[in-house]
């Protein structure tokens, strides 16, 4: 958390690029905005992720994604202040995956860890 401008997005990629054991982790970026919702960011990590088996996506065997999501202050707030980009990702926390919007069934999602990075709290 930091004000703009002050290189959080370049450090924090800097170290997920060039930093980290290539042969272990790949990177993902995902910057919000005002106007992404939280099926645009299931879909988006949905598309990233592999079949590990029935119920369980991950990225590709023997690797683990860093996902980083810049901006997290910006998408909007509802009437009772929750942001449903970020909600989808505490879902991810606090149970260890989202339910499949089509087949109505749980996806577990392993290997990954979430890194972010945003300005004062407030929203765009």
């Amino acid at each position: 958390v930091g004000p703009t401008g002050t290189g959080k997005t370049l450090c924090v990629k800097q170290k997920l690029m060039a930093g980290m054991d290539a042969s272990l982790y790949t990177p993902l970026f995902l910057t919000f905005s005002a106007q992404t919702s939280a099926n645009q960011t299931q879909d988006i990590l949905d598309g990233k992720m592999d079949k590990r088996r029935k119920g369980v996506y991950g990225p590709p065997a023997g690797k683990r994604y860093q996902i980083f999501v810049d901006d997290m202050n910006m998408p909007l707030r509802e009437v009772y202040f929750a942001q449903p980009p970020i909600e989808i990702l505490r879902q991810w926390m606090d149970h260890g995956g989202w339910y499949d919007r089509k087949m109505y069934t749980k996806s577990n999602i392993i290997d990954v860890m979430f890194v972010g990075a945003m300005g004062p709290p407030g929203g765009g």
